[in-house]
Order: C-alpha cells, then structure tokens, then sequence
C-alpha cells in the first residue's frame, strides 16, 4: 500500500482500515440485526430477539477465544451492560421506545441482547484506544470527568421529570475537554483532533447504526412511522452519551490519559476523520 499510493493516501487507508477493525463487534451485531430482520419468520420455535442474545454471547466468547479482545477489555463491555441495560428499563418503562416482537429472554421488557449494543461502543472504544495507541492531552482531572459523565447520565432519567439541562451539558463537555487532543497512531506517524470533534464524528455514526435498528423495526420509538428516519436530535443524545461511555471506558484505561501536552517524536496535525452501535433517548 505504501509503495503503490501517496503518503497522505497511505495513511487515509490505513486509518479506515484500522477503524473497521476496531468496529467489528459493533459491525457483527449490526449484520446480525439486519439479517435476522429478513429471515425470521413469526412461526419459528425461536423467537428474533432470543435468537440474537444467543448470537451475542457467541459472538463476545469467540472474540475471546481468537483474543481479537482481552479480559481487559471485557470489562470495559460488562460495565456498558449494566449502565445500558439500567437506562433501556427505564426508557422502556417511560415510554421513549419500545421492542415490539417476542421473546423470553427479556428483563423488564427489555430484551437481554440490548445491552450487547451498548457494549459494542465500550467494545470500539476500548480496541480502537489499543489499535491506535492512543493518548488523551492535555486531559482535565479524572474526577471532574466522572462528575460530568454523572450528570449526564442522570439527566437521562431526570430529564422525565425535571428541566433538561442538556444544553449545559452541551457546553460543559467543550469547556471541560475544549483543551484535549485525541492522539492516534496512523500508519507511520502520529496525528490528532479535538476530543469534541470526535465525540461529534462518532455520534452521526451512531445515528446511522440507530436507523438502522427502527428500520429493521428491532425497536420503534413512540410516534415514529416505519419509514421515518430517527430524528437529528437523536444525534445530540449520542454526543453525550458517549462521554459517560468515554468515562467509563477510562475507568479502565486511564492510562491512556496524561494531564500534560502530548508530545510525539513524530507527529501530524490532524485532519477531522469519522470514527465511530447502539442507542440512547
């Protein structure tokens, strides 16, 4: 590839190429969604939604087995089962969406294979933190990131019953990480962006993988047609759940973090690259 293309081209490749990697469980649940929804017939013993449990636990045992994960990184995915599968109760409860079809496999409503969907984000967050080498810096104190990543999570709920302060939230995250560059190993060198602008990135991704679960009807929100797609505003959601993903995928990983500039011996100013399944309201 080197050899054949421009360095910047080289690099570009190397970098989508690195990104779909890290994104592989995401992607497998996505195609398990999307293939399940055109093959599943109503009068089969096995209902859609147990049958895509059965297909994540599988999925999430052969990565372990073919170490494309490590222990590690499984706990990164059982802390987003918890705070997912809390949040999915609650909404479902709330009336912000609903899982129409069948299934045993259900706690409270929500069938169990939702919570793989928010592990697929701890999944990609936590590979693409090893795949890339990544580095967070200048970051700001750990403590002031959990306090943000709290509130955010809260308002989740609290939103239901008290002003939503979403818009502060907005702010909060760029003045807390406005200071803080992503820095990622591409091919050969060093590169970097603005850790909101990747937050950003990563929503409208996503967003997409969102669409794809309502219109495969796997959960409908309320009001929402089958031809609709999920609304912008979905987009805003995303943005800030991923912080409370990013919080607690550095729960983990702190040592991917540095309170001081990051200085490569080779670096590169970076260019906005996507990155970037899995839901919120």
């Amino acid at each position: 590839m080197r050899r054949l293309l421009p360095h910047w081209a080289a690099e570009l490749v190397m970098f989508i190429l690195k990104q779909g990697w890290a994104a592989l469980f995401g992607g497998m649940i996505l195609i398990g969604i999307l293939v399940s929804a055109r093959i599943w017939q109503d009068d089969w013993v096995l209902a859609r939604y147990d049958a895509l449990v059965l297909y994540a636990v599988g999925l999430q045992a052969l990565f372990l087995w073919l170490r494309l994960e490590s222990w590690r990184e499984v706990k990164v995915v059982f802390l987003f089962h918890l705070t997912g599968t809390a949040m999915e109760i609650f909404k479902i409860q709330a009336g912000s969406w609903a899982y129409p079809e069948p299934g045993l496999l259900k706690l409270a409503g929500v069938p169990l294979f939702s919570g793989f969907m928010y592990a697929s984000v701890g999944s990609y967050m936590a590979r693409v933190i090893r795949i890339f080498d990544m580095r967070f810096a200048p970051f700001p104190p750990f403590w002031a990131s959990l306090f943000l990543a709290t509130l955010i999570y809260v308002n989740f709920f609290a939103h239901h019953f008290l002003p939503d302060i979403r818009l502060s939230l907005f702010a909060a995250t760029v003045l807390l990480y406005g200071r803080t560059r992503v820095w990622f190993r591409g091919g050969q060198g060093y590169y970097w962006m603005p850790l909101p602008l990747a937050a950003a990135l990563s929503s409208g991704f996503l967003w997409l993988a969102e669409n794809i679960g309502t219109h495969t009807r796997t959960w409908v929100y309320a009001g929402q047609q089958p031809w609709e797609w999920v609304s912008l505003g979905k987009m805003g959601s995303w943005y800030l759940l991923l912080y409370v993903s990013f919080t607690t995928v550095l729960v983990v990983f702190r040592d991917a973090t540095q309170p001081s500039p990051f200085r490569p011996a080779r670096a590169s100013a970076a260019v906005p690259a996507p990155e970037g399944s899995a839901r919120t309201g």
